[in-house]
């Protein structure tokens, strides 16, 4: 199982830098950052310092879209820094949230998605593509590798991961839901003629170490807020009892407006009506021991990566922690298994 971290490109960047480079000593192997640039700093440009101060950590968004960037200017920026830096970069795609609700925009339709992955993967790996009718390709790109990772909840948003994803990115760590989208993602992936087994699979979602779980709860109570987010265009789609598990739908009944200023933010007041027990089942909180057995499970039913948020109070012990025992004990029951 590999390890990332999800951070926020807040000011000061100079932050971000060092909080990716503490993960990389610590053992992790990818700095995944949220993508909106009006809430935070632009990450592409902090990417770049990122990878000139790291020697093997990879880098992306968690997660862009194809509605507030150029596909083509996506592409030249994977494109670019894989040329810098060798291939360090991945990119998290979805249908858009926060930096398309922030503008008064709408996440973009699954057709929209699909052809933006195809122009980006196809550009971003130093190959020619169409697009508007012309033959695109970066003529001074050569052996660049760019994996695309959809974020999905859906059942048709899952249908197109398992049919066009390199990766699946299933932002909670719930083990019943998660093995209902595991299933489903590679399903799809079989029904379109492809290894259901070649689809990564990466859970991410708040991690915290300690041991004062009402004070972890408020910390990350912020997570069913932003899932609850997708949740609610998922229920208007397809219903309360629709085509996704009750325990993902049931908890957003209790929620009303949602301020995107705070999003992601702990301590966030449009996320009091998210129960502890979503808070608990979403997130991964306690003792080393307790992130151990969680993560353990997490592998045991094909999760490849799991990916930490980590905006909350605890942020340094939090990796230190994973560094000194978590990753490690996590890579010694793979071997064992192996």
């Amino acid at each position: 199982m590999d390890f990332g971290v999800v951070l926020q490109t807040n000011p000061p960047a100079s932050r971000t830098v060092h909080l990716a480079k503490l993960a990389e000593q610590f053992g992790f192997t990818h700095a995944w950052t949220f993508d909106s640039h009006l809430l935070w700093q632009e990450p592409y440009v902090i990417y770049s310092r990122i990878l000139a101060e790291t020697t093997r950590i990879t880098v992306g968004p968690m997660v862009t879209n194809p509605a507030t960037r150029d596909w083509t200017v996506t592409a030249s920026l994977y494109a670019t820094l894989n040329d810098m830096y060798g291939n360090r970069t991945i990119c998290g795609i979805g249908r858009g949230d926060s930096a398309v609700r922030v503008t008064g925009g709408e996440p973009t339709t699954l057709k929209t998605l699909r052809e933006s992955i195809h122009v980006i993967r196809e550009l971003a790996n130093s190959r020619p593509v169409e697009y508007h009718g012309s033959t695109l390709q970066f003529p001074w790109s050569r052996g660049s590798q760019l994996d695309i990772w959809v974020a999905a909840y859906g059942p048709l948003a899952l249908k197109l991961a398992g049919e066009v994803g390199d990766g699946f990115i299933l932002q909670l760590a719930d083990l019943d839901i998660a093995s209902w989208m595991i299933k489903t993602v590679r399903d799809a992936a079989d029904a379109a003629g492809r290894d259901p087994m070649s689809v990564k699979f990466c859970v991410a979602a708040p991690f915290y170490i300690g041991d004062d779980l009402p004070h972890m709860r408020d910390q990350t109570r912020w997570f069913g807020g932003m899932v609850g987010n997708h949740v609610a265009d998922i229920v208007a789609k397809y219903g309360e009892h629709g085509a996704v598990p009750d325990a993902l739908t049931d908890y957003i009944k209790g929620r009303q407006d949602y301020d995107y200023n705070e999003h992601g933010q702990a301590g966030n007041v449009h996320t009091e009506f998210v129960p502890d027990e979503i808070v608990d089942r979403f997130c991964v909180l306690g003792t080393a021991e307790q992130h151990i057995d969680k993560l353990k499970a997490l592998k045991d039913i094909g999760v490849d990566h799991f990916a930490g948020y980590l905006q909350h109070d605890n942020k340094e012990e939090t990796l230190r922690v994973y560094g000194e025992t978590v990753i490690p004990t996590l890579r010694e029951h793979i071997v064992a298994k192996v």
